[in-house]
């Protein structure tokens, strides 16, 4: 009788693809908390395994990465690997009482921290609202280090941004906007009908769009760090008093070599068209609409938004 060939089998294991070793310090579920200046921990996770890898900033500020639990769903089917972070102040990570953190420079240099200790080199940055604001920042000054950039629902200047939510406001029924303005006029941005006509005419319409919100939305949301949100933006998306107010990078954005891609929506609080010139005025951007979507057209228009968003990460 003739012996049977190994052949066919060292074959079929040269076939095999060669995974990475798992870092010393990652948990079997590709949690990992890393850790920054000032002592303080930040919760990441990693998702799938591939040659593409991405970060993900979600935005708030003072939001967590819930919202964005919708990116397993089409991520790591296409070959991708990405990586979750809260933020700190946020979600999993620590949440220091010092409100002097809660300023841009020193997130953006977080990014950077988290970056380095990943190990991501040549990587794809992703920034969704507040965190887009971040991927712009984190793309001017650490710009070699990114293969792509993300900008998803986040405009050039808050000023833009402000500019267009009157925009909305206005729309409003006359009586609607009457009562904003009462409660706005004595400060009670926590009473709880001021919040539930925020939640009805704003969230409803130009947050998110699908009734009831997603788990991860309403998750997300539930856990919002006021604070950090209060700190940055102020009470709530109509009204901007925090030390973001100032921010402006339309003169700068220009000054991005990256390939970007920039994602604006129908119905988001951000103007679509101020998002299509941001792709216009970047030197290797491009534009991509969902015609259906809102702020988190990652879920009520994922048709538009992931059959975009996929190739232009993947080619």
């Amino acid at each position: 009788m003739t012996a049977c060939s190994s052949k066919p089998e060292e074959s079929h294991l040269a076939d095999l693809p060669v995974l990475p070793p798992q870092p010393l310090d990652e948990s079997p579920d590709g949690v990992r908390m890393i850790e920054i200046d000032g002592g303080h921990k930040v919760w990441t996770k990693r998702v799938g395994l591939g040659k593409t890898k991405v970060l993900l900033l979600h935005g708030g500020p003072g939001a967590t990465h819930a919202y964005l639990e919708c990116f397993e769903k089409f991520l790591p089917q296409a070959g991708i690997e990405f990586y979750y972070y809260d933020q700190l102040g946020c979600g999993f990570s620590d949440k220091p009482n010092d409100t002097s953190l809660w300023k841009l420079d020193r997130f953006r240099e977080e990014v950077e921290q988290v970056r380095s200790k990943l190990g991501l080199e040549n990587f794809i940055l992703y920034g969704h609202s507040f965190g887009a604001m971040l991927a712009i920042e984190y793309a001017l000054k650490y710009g070699a280090t990114l293969k792509k950039l993300v900008l998803s629902n986040m405009t050039g200047s808050i000023i833009s941004y402000e500019t267009y939510i009157h925009e909305l406001r206005t729309k409003l029924d006359p009586g609607v906007q009457d009562k904003l303005e009462s409660y706005e006029k004595d400060g009670k941005y926590d009473d709880p009908q001021y919040e539930a006509l925020v939640s009805q005419y704003l969230d409803a319409q130009y947050l998110c769009r699908l009734n009831p919100m997603p788990e991860p939305v309403e998750r997300s949301l539930k856990q919002l760090s006021k604070p950090v949100y209060k700190t940055m933006q102020g009470p709530n998306e109509f009204v901007i008093t925090g030390n973001l107010k100032n921010w402006d990078r339309w003169n700068d954005l220009p000054k991005i070599m990256t390939p970007t891609l920039a994602i604006g929506a129908r119905w988001d609080e951000m103007n679509p068209v101020d998002i299509e010139r941001e792709a216009h005025i970047m030197a290797h951007a491009r534009y991509a609409y969902c015609p259906n979507g809102s702020h988190m057209c990652m879920w009520d228009d994922q048709a538009s938004y992931f059959q975009q968003l996929v190739p232009f990460l993947k080619a």
